[in-house]
Parts: C-alpha cells; sequence; structure tokens
C-alpha cells in the first residue's frame, strides 16, 4: 500500500459544522458520553481475515503503513484546523472500508486523539458485516434524529466511536444532503467533542451520494485499487472531489509489490 500526494483546492470550511482546534478541551459532559457507549466486541480471527491489520501490534508493512497515513492525516487537520473527512473511491471493490477501518484503528492508538467513523454507505454498509457487528440499530434513524448517540455508536477503547449500519436506504442521497442529516452530524460533533471524524462514503461512480455529502466535509482521501482502478478514473474522481472539498490525497490498495527499503 502506497500513499501519495493528489491535488488541492482550499474552501472555506463549512458553516454548518463549525470549527474545533485538533486536540483541544473536550467539552463539558463529554466524556460521560463515551463512557455510556456499549462496548464494540471484536474477533481478533475475524479482523485478521478481513486485513484488519492496526488493532495489533505484531509486525506488519500494512500497519506502518497506515500508521504514515494517521500521522500525515493529523497533520493537516491540525494545521488546517479540519475535523470531517470523507473516504470513497471510484467503484465499488476498492477496499475503501478497510482503509478506513484500518486508519480507525491506528487514530485509535494514539490515545490522546477522539475519533469516530460512520459507515455512510447507505446502499451497501460494510463495517458490521466487517466487524461481526450482528444487529446495529438503522443508521438512517439516527440521521433523522428519532434515535440517540448511544442508540447507534458502539466504543472500542476509550477513544474510537464507531457507528455501524445494516439497512439500506434507498433515497441515500436525499437523507444524506438534507438539512435534518447535517444538523444531526453537527450535534453529534458537539456532544462529543471528536478530533477527526471519518465517514466510510459509497464509491464515486457508483451514485450520487458522496456528491451530495460533500460539501459537508472538509477534506477527502480517494482509495484506488491496484490493477482495477483506472487512471481515467481516478482523474475524474479526483477533479470532482476537488471542485466540492479538499483532497488530502490518494492512497493505493492492494498493491502486491512493495519493496523493502532500510531493512522495513
Amino acid at each position: 500500500m502506497e500513499h501519495y500526494e493528489a491535488s488541492r483546492r482550499e474552501l472555506p470550511r463549512s458553516e454548518l459544522l463549525g470549527e474545533q482546534t485538533l486536540l483541544a478541551c473536550p467539552r463539558a459532559g463529554t466524556e460521560t458520553i463515551w463512557e455510556r457507549l456499549p462496548p464494540l466486541r471484536t474477533d481478533a480471527r475475524r479482523l485478521a481475515l478481513n486485513r484488519i491489520v492496526t488493532t495489533t501490534s505484531r509486525p506488519n508493512p500494512a500497519h506502518a503503513a497506515f500508521d504514515i497515513i494517521r500521522t500525515k492525516l493529523l497533520q493537516e487537520l491540525t494545521q488546517h484546523n479540519w475535523t470531517t473527512v470523507g473516504i470513497t473511491s471510484p467503484t465499488a471493490g476498492c477496499g475503501k472500508t478497510v482503509v478506513a477501518l484500518n486508519l480507525a484503528f491506528s487514530l485509535a492508538n494514539q490515545k490522546e486523539c477522539r475519533t469516530i467513523l460512520v459507515d455512510l454507505d447507505l446502499k451497501r454498509p460494510q463495517l458490521a458485516n466487517t466487524l461481526g457487528i450482528e444487529a446495529p440499530q438503522p443508521l438512517a434513524r439516527f440521521l433523522m434524529g428519532e434515535i440517540d448517540i448511544g442508540d447507534v455508536f458502539l466504543r472500542h477503547g476509550n477513544n474510537l466511536a464507531i457507528g455501524a449500519n445494516k439497512q439500506t436506504v434507498s433515497f441515500s442521497a436525499e437523507l444524506l444532503q438534507s438539512r435534518e442529516t447535517v444538523r444531526v452530524i453537527e450535534e453529534m460533533r458537539q456532544r462529543m467533542s471528536p478530533h477527526v471524524i471519518l465517514f466510510d462514503m459509497p464509491p464515486m461512480l457508483s451514485n450520487d451520494d458522496v456528491l451530495a455529502f460533500l460539501p459537508h466535509v472538509d477534506c477527502a482521501i480517494l482509495v484506488a485499487a491496484a490493477e482495477q482502478s483506472t487512471l481515467d478514473e481516478v482523474d475524474v474522481c479526483e477533479q470532482e472531489l476537488s471542485e466540492r472539498t479538499n483532497v488530502l490525497g490518494v492512497v493505493l490498495n492492494k498493491c502486491r509489490f512493495s519493496p523493502e527499503k532500510y531493512g522495513y
């Protein structure tokens, strides 16, 4: 796996999502909300089969790659006073959910950093299946303001909350760009005071869900698959992203060749 910089167009931060300095002091009541979240119970074998490598300390080249992306991400967020990150791909099967989860668990290893990961791939949610979460509450109900944070999110350790989903949504783009969804996400940010919010978004070329939600994220990461994603697909997606938000970079996933350097 490799990470390389893509073009970026600076945009003003959305007023709907407010501003927050990375690693700032949490708001009153935040600790109580996190403590009351149900714990996420994971199975090490299932995680390994699904290529989630950043939950353990075992030596793994992919673990190091995600840590590098984590550090670069935190530096960018701190420099620009950003919080929200959309993770998408050109097409299905590029591994964006695996990248999102590995990045989330890598961020969780940074103990002073509080992270939220939300499955916004509403037509084909994958977080629950990947983690083995049996019956999560429908995320659509949370986005519509019908259920609360504690009904949806599970906590890993003390500083990672994951909002998974299994129920598909027919009119997902309409939901993602609704005022109620924006209000709910802003309320979540205010109450939980995360330093990073990762959104696992749908593939860009599958539907208009990503375009609908991009105005409400500070920046985006594009996940491309080696020997699957074409340069034309990456170019089209990068252009679409850069017109609507800040492009942090492109992650090249599923790369079979990774030459060793300096003994690592």
